[in-house]
């Protein structure tokens, strides 16, 4: 039954993704039709991700209230509303107030059902619960390429990924009662998780008396979360307009091609799963960082379209293993005694790092050029690589500080 129901998280966590990557793909063409600026999709942008980073933090005392299961429900049905509302939306007035509950919907979800699988199921799960996320993230693109091909309308796209949305609310309706019952059936040694590595903290004094935020490593970790999220939700919300407006594809394609980003980020997590049965979370976000910054490179150089589409997918394969492995990485690095806490700060620096940050872009783009894109990208890249290269280097210096102590 755990394993079954652990399908129905996975199938809530595609339908997070789908609408993520939805409002950049189709941004081109609603641009035409309400007049307006490119840079308005990245005010759109922040109303949805400050709604995520609101309810984000009120979701830890609205599920010990109402329960995941509850809480879930509710949200999957908000965002549903919500596309349906994007579909109809006669002026940007409207597009802004069917935002709110789409951004409010999704931040309950995440933090919910990243926290229920962190509780009931073992650790590889969270990798392969954000594969699922990139799996919703790279059929957005597509199905709303094909009515933008078809049907030449986005809002008959909006409405088919609302429908999906309402089919998985009945789903989520029906198993409700499943929720509590696992969750008493279904216990995780937490210990077994962290096996591989010990806290840090090992010093008990240091542990009840010193601040989270005061740990050295903790405010590099939070830069690392801020710019890990500012390259994703850039590479999604700006690549079309890119490649549109730059590198001359039509928005059909465009779209294809960011799929194909998404794609590398799905992949790159259900590998990502089986590899850290084997390979450190340190060796895996240093690997994805390099490969992502290569990806950077395709996009920086002046080379053909066709590379483009590389550096696209290299991006998303490099970006894959990094989120999930920083959050399973957090005990190791700080001691289990502060990771609630700390944890709690990177997810709200993650959502700020998404709402801020591809919005900057945007602005900027509209006094000079799309082809400072590649800049963009490759310089949030380095500013995460550099942070937390730092806090490796912080935790081998007291790594060695305590053998020679010990």
């Amino acid at each position: 039954m755990a394993t079954l129901f652990l399908v129905i998280i996975y199938m809530a966590f595609i339908s997070l993704g789908l609408p993520d990557s939805m409002l950049g793909v189709a941004w081109p063409v609603m641009q035409s039709d309400y007049g307006k600026p490119i840079e308005t999709a990245g005010f759109l942008f922040m109303v949805i991700a400050g709604g995520t980073i609101i309810s984000s933090l009120a979701s830890g005392t609205v599920i010990k209230r109402m329960g995941t299961g509850h809480v879930t429900l509710i949200s999957v049905f908000m965002t549903a509303v919500a596309l349906l509302g994007f579909s109809f939306s006669p002026s940007l007035i409207w597009l802004i107030i069917c935002a709110v509950p789409l951004g409010l919907g999704a931040g309950a979800v995440d933090a919910g059902l990243n926290n229920y699988v962190a509780t009931h199921y073992k650790a590889h799960h969270m990798s392969w619960l954000h594969c699922f996320w990139g799996v919703g993230a790279s059929l957005g693109p597509i199905i709303m390429s094909q009515f933008i091909t078809g049907q030449n309308s986005w809002r008959h796209g909006y409405v088919a990924i609302a429908v999906i949305q309402f089919m998985l609310v009945l789903l989520l309706f029906f198993t409700l009662p499943l929720w509590n019952r696992v969750a008493k059936n279904r216990q995780v040694d937490l210990n077994r998780e962290h096996n591989d590595s010990k806290s840090i903290l090992h010093d008990e004094t240091t542990v009840h008396h010193v601040r989270p935020l005061q740990i050295k490593g903790v405010k590099l970790a939070l830069i690392s979360f801020l710019f890990y999220c500012g390259v994703e939700s850039t590479m999604g919300l700006w690549g079309s307009s890119y490649l549109v407006n730059v590198k001359g594809l039509s928005v059909a394609m465009a779209a294809q091609w960011v799929s194909l980003y998404y794609a590398g980020i799905t992949v790159g997590r259900l590998i990502t799963g089986f590899i850290t049965l084997k390979v450190s979370n340190r060796i895996l976000i240093r690997a994805g960082q390099i490969t992502a910054l290569i990806g950077a490179a395709f996009l920086l150089l002046p080379l053909s379209t066709n590379f483009s589409l590389v550096g696209f997918i290299l991006v998303g394969l490099g970006l894959a293993p990094i989120f999930p492995c920083m959050l399973h990485e957090t005990p190791a690095r700080f001691g289990k005694e502060h990771s609630q806490s700390i944890m709690g700060y990177q997810m709200a620096f993650a959502y700020t790092g998404s709402t801020f940050l591809p919005p900057i872009l945007g602005m900027i783009v509209s006094y000079s050029t799309m082809g400072i894109y590649p800049f963009f990208i490759t310089a949030y890249i380095v500013a995460m690589l550099l942070g937390s290269e730092k806090v490796n280097t912080l935790m081998k210096s007291r790594s060695f500080e305590r053998n020679i102590n010990a």
